[in-house]
């Protein structure tokens, strides 16, 4: 495996907006993207250490540490057994808040029950390069067949709270749209797992009582708004119709039964969200690009970025950033088109970008400036 690369690509990326005020019609950037590591298996997420280390998962059920100067580490020892099929795996990575004083991370994976799976997510200490104290604070239960539409991103609220997203498990779409189970749902729970009084449906007997949100399809992307603390998210649509949504506690999304995509076998499906009685998305694409990877851009490298959402995408094999303005996003431009399956994208520590590429090669790569 390689540990350092100077110099692996220079880009100049000129952008065009539509209908900014806060933006100009055009601006010019110029960037170079850095390789800091390869070899990784299909790496999925990323979290940085306050040491500058950073935390990547291998889908195949692996966690590696890597340094900033691109040495990898060998797997850390006492990950959680996971269902490496299809989209199953190990997934996001997150540090706990008071990662300093607990040294507590969180993994979610597909959990594996014989030949059925569903997403779980587990706390332990990272000690010495080993997982210590091992525990599953929440599970999408329950398991079923099939290996597609697990999710799964985690995010801390500023209130400390967990969100985890999930997917619909591909066969069980009708369920996304009943509380009284996990499929195709926004969860928000305290870090041990247990339950905020204030949850939407924390006093329904019949429902879930983890569930922020429901109407989802499989939501692979997931940021913290700088500004207003709001959970902002992107899922997968069918054949188009990938979304944008910005999740209200109790709120419906829509899926299966409104989409701006249409269903693999040619059915269409109703895009009208709101006049059924449902939330439009605040972005869409169509045709699909498959998203993966959210972060919004708060660093100094690149000042007239900030504020911009960074998402990647997995069959556009590009990274899409979207100018926003409170809850409007303003337009959309292209970078590294035509490079990679973009799998995650997150701010580091030192205002750069990062990016990891879903391959079996898969790369961790660095934006910066180009001097």
């Amino acid at each position: 495996m390689k540990h350092q690369f100077k110099i692996t690509l220079a880009i100049i990326i000129f952008g065009i907006f539509f209908s900014s005020t806060t933006y100009p019609q055009r601006i010019q950037t110029e960037f170079e993207v850095k390789l800091i590591a390869d070899g990784l298996q299909f790496p999925w997420g990323m979290a940085f250490k306050p040491d500058g280390n950073i935390l990547v998962t291998e889908r195949i059920g692996q966690l590696r540490i890597i340094t900033s100067d691109g040495k990898v580490s060998e797997p850390v020892k006492g990950v959680p057994a996971v269902f490496n099929h299809q989209q199953g795996g190990l997934l996001d990575v997150a540090l706990d808040p008071d990662f300093e004083k607990n040294r507590l991370i969180y993994l979610s994976y597909a959990e594996p029950e014989g030949t059925k799976a569903s997403t779980a997510v587990a706390r332990a200490e990272l000690v010495d390069g080993r997982l210590e104290k091992l525990q599953v604070i929440f599970r999408q239960l329950p398991k079923t067949e099939g290996g597609v539409h697990f999710g799964s991103r985690l995010v801390f609220a500023r209130d400390g709270n967990l969100f985890i997203t999930l997917g619909d498990r591909g066969s069980y779409s009708d369920e996304s749209q009943y509380v009284n189970n996990y499929f195709g749902k926004i969860i928000r729970i305290r870090p041990d797992g247990s339950v905020p009084a204030d949850n939407p449906f924390a006093k329904n007997p019949q429902a879930k009582p983890e569930i922020w949100s429901f109407g989802h399809r499989s939501v692979q992307g997931a940021a913290i708004h700088p500004k207003t603390g709001e959970l902002w998210i992107h899922e997968h649509g069918p054949k188009g119709g990938d979304e944008i949504n910005i999740p209200q506690a109790g709120k419906n999304y829509g899926w299966p039964k409104a989409s701006y995509g249409i269903h693999y076998s040619g059915m269409p499906i109703k895009d009208e969200h709101a006049e059924q009685g449902f939330e439009e998305p605040i972005h869409y694409w169509t045709p699909s690009i498959a998203p993966s990877g959210m972060v919004f851009y708060t660093g100094n490298h690149f000042p007239v970025w900030r504020g911009s959402l960074f998402v990647g995408a997995l069959a556009g094999k590009h990274v899409v950033r979207l100018p926003t303005d409170g809850k409007k996003i303003l337009g959309e431009e292209q970078l590294l088109t035509q490079t990679a399956r973009f799998r995650d994208v997150e701010q580091g520590p030192d205002g750069a970008l990062y990016f990891l590429t879903d391959e079996q090669n898969g790369k961790l790569l660095k934006l910066v400036p180009r001097h």
